[in-house]
């Protein structure tokens, strides 16, 4: 960073966005510490070179690429908060991720061992991944665009930029779309790049982490591009020993040449990944940010010149490294150019021997008895050592303790995307967890189809979790209704195929009690889309009936009538009536046309009338037979006592209805 840089510092960028310091410069833009004072919050800025400000082209794609990775959301990508315009500047306001880039850490550090990779790769193939699934691509994965935070969080940053500048008129022959180290081969041949150029990309970083360089070399970028067009990339082993067979063949399938031959996303490459680490047992590991970073650099000078700016003079010369204390140690490359406090430095003077006063207490030496300074010494070393093991002790186990507590605890969910049913289990169960088979209704993958995991893949859980296999159950179809079910039980069945249950009214019902599912609209068995709305119909009972005339009809008859009816018969009572045979029903109790709801009960009345029969002609003796049997009293008029006299007369005439026990007067001959 030179001069040049300084001159945007202290400017407010649209109104809202202050610019503090300069972190580092690329080849399209400039990023500085900056803060958000309408949110009071820090954040970083990038603002891009002048010359691409002047550009409408850029300026429509450089919005439109900065939306599209703004409706991103992952916690391995930078989130974008603003864009704008401000002169002949336009910028992205971005996180400000405290830490530093990859290409810091591989300068401090060298090449990486496989874990410590893997702990790379897997954060930025995971945030690829989101990234692939919503239609966009990188273009330029390299490890400048790998950040790594103070806390060991692995971002990936400038989303769409490489894009915006490609669409440029201002694009120039200085400007090189996608580091020439990183591009894939059609994106030299062509110029095109789908999710799997950034496949390509992810693949020759992997490679850099684990051998230290990159696969191709040269004196231009332009030559550097061109080789791998007819050269492949070499497995990491035949550069750095010991490199599992597993890394090199994920690193030469990620970089195959031919596209078709390579992961299809970068989704894909990471559940190949954290198989290799699975069956290679590498451990989990945090990935260390840099000591030396751009942005802990410009931290420091931001500190310091805040410090320089509010301490009065005199207490500046008193302690003039105050405000720098906290920054110096943690960040060793800063220069302090203020000038340091005077130092006292004392040596050992020698007291002269005095003779001691007169009336002293004085004792021979040689009966006085000296302390035994190397036992004192050693006892207080073992006193020393004893403290610090028992410190130690306590630190790891607290450390151990917070380790488990906070992350150790916990893993990831495995990503299953695009695999059968069976596989992901496996691959759930391979990673500690136990699993269960939940079905979920859709309207477009097939039954038994998988559709993905209840947590979703790359979540945090506890080790001996549980995670659900969520299965298609196909188009949900509407339940069967059980007579007389609460609405309450059927609304809730509803929900539970994603129907959304709605009041339907109320209607008659022969069936359902009052108040119960009388029906549902689209009926039972109906295959509907998910979410759709079913009608719950209650029940408002029977509906109303006329009790019909059963006048003359006989019990079992009126009975029979009845019941078709939904009326139910309570009982019967007896009630004499000249008009009406024994036995045959003389009314209703309600009565005829009397209008009820089914299921109401009724009363019959039934005649107890007697119909007297003709006796005419017939012996005395017969007649009196019949109508005892009739249960009626009998009273015969005769000349002579004799049943073989003929009946002549009798009193009530033949087809008289009468009383049960009434009198029947015979009259006889002779």
């Amino acid at each position: 960073m030179g001069p040049g840089d300084q001159r945007l510092i202290g400017e407010l960028l649209d109104r809202r966005y202050r610019v503090d310091a300069p972190i580092a410069r690329g080849g399209m833009s400039m990023v500085y510490r900056g803060m958000d004072l309408r949110l009071d919050r820090p954040v970083a800025i990038k603002v891009m070179d002048p010359k691409f400000a002047q550009d409408p082209q850029f300026l429509s794609r450089f919005e439109f690429e900065a939306r599209a990775v703004a409706r991103l959301s992952h916690p391995g990508l930078v989130a974008v908060h603003d864009q704008g315009i401000d002169g002949e500047h336009a910028f992205l306001v971005m996180d400000l991720v405290a830490g530093g880039t990859l290409r810091e850490l591989l300068r401090e550090r060298g090449p990486m061992p496989p874990h410590a990779a893997t702990a790379v790769a897997g954060p930025v193939l995971d945030a690829l991944a989101v990234a692939h699934r919503a239609g966009l691509v990188h273009r330029d994965v390299k490890p400048e665009n790998v950040l790594i935070s103070d806390a060991g969080d692995v971002k990936i940053a400038d989303f769409g930029l490489v894009r915006a500048v490609a669409g440029s008129n201002a694009t120039s022959s200085s400007v090189i779309l996608g580091t020439a180290a990183y591009l894939s081969p059609e994106q030299v041949t062509s110029g095109n790049a789908d999710a799997r150029s950034d496949v390509y990309a992810t693949g020759v970083l992997l490679f850099e982490m684990l051998t230290g360089r990159t696969p191709f070399t040269g004196d231009t970028s332009l030559s550097i591009a061109y080789q791998r067009i007819n050269s492949d990339v070499p497995a990491p082993s035949s550069a750095i020993p010991g490199v599992p067979a597993e890394f090199d063949r994920l690193v030469l399938q990620a970089t195959a040449r031919d596209p078709d031959d390579r992961y299809a996303h970068a989704g894909e490459m990471a559940a190949a990944l954290r198989g290799a680490a699975r069956a290679l047992g590498l451990p989990e590991y945090r990935v260390p940010a840099p000591r030396r970073s751009a942005q802990h650099l410009s931290a420091a000078r931001q500190v310091a010149g805040a410090a320089a700016s509010a301490a009065p003079t005199e207490v500046a010369a008193a302690a003039p490294t105050t405000a720098l204390t906290a920054a110096a140690p943690a960040h060793p490359a800063v220069e302090h150019g203020a000038p340091q406090p005077t130092r006292v430095v004392t040596v050992e003077t020698r007291r002269e021997a005095t003779e001691p006063e007169t009336g002293g207490d004085h004792r021979d030496p040689a009966h006085y008895q000296f302390p035994d300074f190397p036992a004192e010494r050693a006892r207080s070393r073992r006193t020393m050592l004893i403290w610090v093991a028992v410190i130690a002790l306590l630190t790891v186990a607290v450390g151990v303790g917070g380790w488990w507590l906070g992350s150790g605890r916990y893993t990831s969910v495995p990503t299953v995307t695009g695999m059968t049913r069976e596989a992901a289990t496996a691959a759930i169960e391979s990673a500690g967890l136990s699993t269960e088979i939940r079905g979920e209704y859709s309207d477009t993958a097939p039954v038994d189809t998988l559709l993905g995991t209840d947590p979703d893949g790359g979540a945090r859980i506890a080790r001996d979790g549980s995670v659900a296999v969520l299965v298609s159950l196909g188009r949900p179809a509407v339940p069967a209704l059980a007579v007389g079910a609460d609405v309450a039980g059927v609304e809730d069945e509803l929900r539970a195929r994603t129907f959304d249950p709605v009041d339907g009214g109320e209607a008659f019902s022969t069936k359902a009690p009052v108040g119960a599912v009388a029906a549902l609209d689209p009926g039972p068995g109906t295959v509907l889309p998910v979410g759709s709305q079913v009608k719950v119909v209650r029940s408002k009972g029977s509906p109303p009936v006329e009790i019909p005339d059963l006048r003359g009809r006989t019990v079992d008859q009126a009975r029979a009538d009845l019941d078709a009816l939904g009326i139910v018969v309570a009982d019967t009572r007896t009630v004499f009536d000249e008009q009406v045979d024994a036995g045959d029903v003389v009314g209703t109790d309600p009565a005829a046309g009397t209008s009820v709801g089914a299921g109401s009960s009724v009363t019959l009345t039934v005649s107890t009338g007697v119909k007297v029969p003709s006796m005419l002609g017939r012996s005395v003796g017969s007649a009196r037979d019949e109508l005892v049997r009739l249960g009626l009293d009998v009273q015969v008029r005769q000349m002579a006592d004799s049943d073989r006299s003929l009946v002549i007369t009798q009193s009530p005439g033949s087809g008289t209805r009468v009383e049960p026990g009434s009198t029947v007067t015979l009259t006889a001959l002779p």
